[in-house]
């Protein structure tokens, strides 16, 4: 089931949190800088991961610690054109292999909550009237409730029921 709130992702009580990341993301910006800033080892852990795997675009990488949700980064968007580089563009074909995947993980991982951000908006540059309608496709049928935030309040905890 989706369902679509208003707040602040950082408090959600879900077992996971999914983000819109490019390979090689330096998260400097938007809610991966927050994220960042909430959990510093998630990026140097990332970093690690890129550096030692090489990711593709269109797919995932997931991180967890305890005390913290699952943190999933959906890589949606193009590698930095250098290094400390911003962030190229989200792909709407990106955004589909990714969703297709995170499927998959909720399924394997038996995932039950899963808040999430409005995908390769922000920095990726794509029109949620375009990544919506791919977010009911891929993840309408999931045994999990999605949490997607729509609109961001900081300090305010969405209603999730």
């Amino acid at each position: 089931m989706i369902k679509y709130v208003k707040g602040d992702l950082l408090l959600s009580k879900c077992d996971a949190i999914a983000h819109g990341v490019a390979p090689n993301d330096d998260f400097k910006q938007g809610l991966a800088l927050s994220l960042r800033e909430q959990w510093p080892a998630l990026y140097k852990d990332f970093r690690h991961y890129c550096k030692t795997t090489h990711p593709k675009e269109g797919g995932l990488w997931t991180w967890k610690t305890a005390g913290s949700p699952i943190v999933v980064n959906l890589l949606t968007q193009e590698h930095p054109s250098s290094q400390g580089g911003t962030p190229g563009r989200a792909h709407m074909s990106y955004v589909g292999s990714t969703l297709k995947e995170l499927a998959n993980l909720i399924e394997a991982e038996n995932i039950k909550t899963i808040a999430m951000s409005k995908l390769a908006t922000g920095v990726g540059a794509l029109a949620w009237a375009e990544v919506k309608p791919m977010i009911e496709t891929y993840l309408k049928g999931s045994k999990a409730t999605i949490f997607v935030y729509e609109e961001f309040h900081k300090g305010i905890q969405a209603e999730e029921k």
